[in-house]
């Protein structure tokens, strides 16, 4: 997966399409992604001895990593490379202009 913990995406697809925020929690084995701000669910939510106050919460739940588009600073959204720099470490780049992310 592509997509890690921190990167600031953009949803492609769905009914978030268009939106963008950073990723919160990457799931590799499941392929999916939380980003915050994006699909929100409402939860109902019991009081209990953490959250004594209980009612309706918003959830951020998880897309799937090929609903999301990594955002390069340069040109927008795009897909991931990799490439390797002096030092022989794998560094990730954006197809479009080639720039490091």
């Amino acid at each position: 997966m592509r997509i890690r913990k921190g990167d600031r995406v953009q949803v492609v697809q769905g009914k978030d399409k268009g939106k963008v925020g950073e990723v919160m929690r990457a799931f590799p084995a499941e392929n999916k992604v939380i980003v915050e701000g994006v699909n929100i669910s409402k939860r109902h939510q019991r009081p209990r001895r953490g959250t004594m106050q209980g009612g309706i919460i918003d959830k951020d739940m998880p897309l799937n990593v090929s609903s999301v588009a990594i955002m390069c600073s340069h040109c927008g959204p795009s897909r991931v490379g990799y490439r390797f720099d002096d030092q022989e470490r794998k560094v990730r780049v954006c197809r479009k202009c080639g720039g490091d992310l």
